[in-house]
């Protein structure tokens, strides 16, 4: 029985790594068959999680991958991620776990520091998302202007602020206390709550709310 029929029969979580992947694959090449070619990917880049974060490039140059099967497989991991990120309903937030359990999809596994922020209404509830910066220190770089722009567009009553450490570690330096001060200072004089600062790592995060860097989440 192949792997697309075991899918059918018995689950998609009944299924190894390599097959999901060998799935996506739809076939293999001459003398290696879908199967082969995962195992050889997975293997090659240590497993499932280092693999989601190399670049198209660094897939495709697996032998018998190529750009088609790299663009499948990442394509597939950023629909996860995705499905995560709007996966919950539109319940009040209140508590940096709550947020964090929203925000951690989309930065989990990066490969380079990114910034996200999620505006919320009075209510704390979601408005909306922004995907702010990418790169080295893509927090300490960030321009107060950026994050209060969609702010003021979407009419929110205060913003969750996350990046992610790629290192896993998600101690926060000082160049991040020193941001998250001066943008909440920025919050302040337009009137929107910098409500909280995530930093994320690997299956962990410090909230600079809860550490006192920032009013509690019940401060009004």
């Amino acid at each position: 029985m192949g792997v697309r029929e075991r899918l059918f029969d018995e689950g998609a979580d009944r299924l190894a790594d390599a097959e999901l992947i060998a799935v996506l694959f739809g076939t293999g090449v001459r003398g290696r068959p879908a199967p082969s070619l995962a195992g050889d990917l997975l293997a090659e880049h240590g497993g499932l999680g280092p693999l989601t974060r190399r670049s198209p490039e660094e897939l495709a140059q697996v032998q018998g991958i190529g750009r088609v099967r790299a663009a499948r497989v990442l394509a597939a991991v950023e629909l996860g991620r995705r499905a995560l990120v709007w996966s919950s309903d539109d319940a009040p937030l209140t508590t940096s776990r709550a947020a964090y359990e929203r925000l951690w999809p989309g930065l989990a596994g990066r490969a380079e520091e990114e910034l996200h922020a999620l505006y919320l209404d009075r209510r704390l509830r979601p408005l909306g998302r922004r995907s702010l910066t990418r790169g080295s220190d893509a927090f300490t770089v960030v321009d107060p202007r950026q994050i209060f722009r969609p702010a003021v567009a979407l009419a929110a009553h205060g913003v969750v602020l996350a990046h992610n450490h790629p290192s896993g570690d998600p101690t926060p330096s000082a160049q991040d206390l020193e941001v998250t001060r001066r943008v909440a200072r920025a919050g302040g004089v337009l009137g929107i709550a910098l409500i909280d600062h995530l930093v994320i790592g690997a299956g962990r995060y410090v909230s600079l709310a809860e550490r006192g860097d920032l009013p509690a989440w019940n401060n009004d």
